[in-house]
């Protein structure tokens, strides 16, 4: 991205099954951006306790945030646009992953309880449905002033896509 506007870091956030990398992917084909799996970042031990049905605390997560945070600092230094999926949760989380860029903002994928279950079934993927609820329980909503948006997961990644890029006036 060159030219006078911001060096947008754009966040993909939600539960396990919201659709956090399908939908970044959607506006990565549109965008081109460098784009960061968040689940890439976890050291192995947090992918085996999550495996196992344990889900992580915050020891567990501070470090796997501060490294998304470190590699969106990197490309932001360079004046390079990103996107990454993460669930950041809360908002102490999304802080952290705020100090990536000054133009971070985030996209929480929200969705209906039921629906993110049959998603989380029918997939190969190391977060059991049973950890589901301890992410609903973490979940904080956004503060006034956080920059994001909430999209609703039961739509097409391509309706997703032009809402965000439309928000951001990057359409």
């Amino acid at each position: 991205m060159t030219g006078s506007g911001p060096v947008w870091h754009l966040v993909f956030m939600g539960v396990s099954g919201s659709g956090k990398s399908t939908a970044g992917q959607a506006v990565n084909a549109r965008l081109g951006w460098e784009f960061a799996e968040g689940d890439d970042f976890h050291p192995q031990a947090n992918i085996d306790k999550m495996s196992a049905g344990r889900p992580l605390v915050d020891e567990d997560r501070i470090p796997w945030l501060e490294s998304l945070a470190a590699w969106t600092r990197e490309r932001d230094a360079a004046g390079q646009p990103t996107m990454i999926s993460c669930s950041a949760l809360r908002r102490s989380y999304r802080d952290i992953l705020r100090t990536g860029g000054e133009h971070t903002f985030f996209v929480h994928m929200v969705g209906d309880k039921g629906l993110l279950l049959e998603r989380m079934s029918s997939r190969d993927h190391f977060m059991p449905p049973t950890l589901l609820e301890s992410q609903l329980d973490t979940l904080e909503q956004f503060d006034d002033d956080e920059a994001g948006m909430a999209v609703d997961v039961d739509q097409t990644p391509d309706e997703i896509a032009q809402q965000v890029l439309t928000r951001l006036d990057l359409a």
